[in-house]
């Protein structure tokens, strides 16, 4: 049987930084760019989206499709084995690992585990057709697109993460209204100070969506509902974001790693290492604050580099 140096599970840009390392270290990995799993394309979460403006190197923004492409082909030249396929489950009870791609099996020494988490939606009608043109599932990535600039925002949920958006998106939005389904904050109380402090923000509460609405071409007002009176209303907004929760995609690990209580993957601090020695992590699938782009590439450079570390026999 062949036994790989390095394999690599997950999406964009994470695996294709790290398969570019570990190549130009002479390790020779084999990349899986997942293939539709949770539904969404091989290249992640940005296929979600449309220009992204908060890449470096692109003053005037890039079209997702090009600058995947182009990193991709970066990560070709460099003779990375890219295949195509969704792993189902892994095996590390010995050595080497074992991949699962159906009733393929594939065997390696190391593995960086990179398969992001994926943003939970709401469900509304309309929600798909005004996704990344109006809705969103993440203020600092798209704050940047001028359909948001000096408009009324909206942002769903209650915890911290919904509370620090709101606080974002005043630098840019003309008005932030915090849609709030009970009729208390579940987030700190420095969080929920700032927030009650803001003039830029109206909380509404016991409010839920019941419908996103617009032109053919974006997002202009949501219905919703006062569950306490069961009162409908029309909110005008030009932009919807989403502070609901991120599912890490671990199910796969079978639990076979540490993962804490949401699912994220445990990492010794200041590494990429995860509890099972050989075995890395990081991005989305182990970053639960930044969710960026640019931070997943670098974190992979960290993966990229531990491994070839470990597979060199050092510490």
């Amino acid at each position: 049987m062949e036994i790989h140096n390095l394999i690599i599970i997950g999406s964009w840009p994470a695996w294709y930084t790290a398969s570019i390392y570990a190549s130009r270290a002479l390790l020779k990995p084999l990349l899986f760019e997942w293939f539709m799993a949770w539904w969404i394309p091989a290249w992640g979460q940005l296929t979600t989206t449309t220009t992204v403006y908060n890449f470096p190197w692109f003053p005037d923004g890039v079209d997702w499709a090009e600058l995947m492409l182009k990193i991709r082909k970066q990560a070709q030249n460099q003779w990375v084995e890219i295949l195509t396929k969704t792993i189902d489950r892994v095996d590390f009870s010995e050595r080497p690992f074992k991949v699962f791609s159906w009733t393929e099996v594939y065997y390696s020494k190391a593995l960086i585990i990179a398969t992001w988490a994926t943003a939970k939606r709401l469900g509304i009608p309309w929600e798909e057709k005004y996704w990344q043109r109006g809705i969103s599932a993440c203020a600092i990535c798209d704050w940047g697109l001028p359909l948001y600039r000096n408009k009324r925002l909206l942002v769903v949920w209650w915890g911290d993460a919904a509370l620090e958006e709101a606080i974002y998106l005043t630098k840019f939005g003309s008005e932030v209204n915090l849609l709030v389904r009970r009729d208390v904050l579940r987030a700190s109380q420095t969080m929920q100070q700032q927030v009650l402090l803001n003039e830029k923000i109206k909380i509404l509460w016991n409010t839920e969506i019941l419908e996103a609405l617009g032109d053919w071409k974006e997002l202009t007002k949501v219905t919703a509902i006062n569950n306490k009176t069961n009162e409908k209303f029309t909110i005008e907004c030009a932009g919807l974001f989403y502070a609901v929760w991120h599912r890490p995609n671990t199910e796969f690990l079978n639990w076979q790693i540490e993962v804490d209580e949401h699912w994220y993957i445990n990492t010794v601090p200041g590494t990429k290492q995860t509890s099972v020695e050989g075995v890395f992590a990081a991005w989305d699938v182990q970053d639960k604050k930044y969710r960026q782009a640019i931070t997943a590439a670098w974190t992979w450079c960290m993966a990229a580099l531990e491994a070839e570390s470990f597979l060199r026999g050092g510490k």
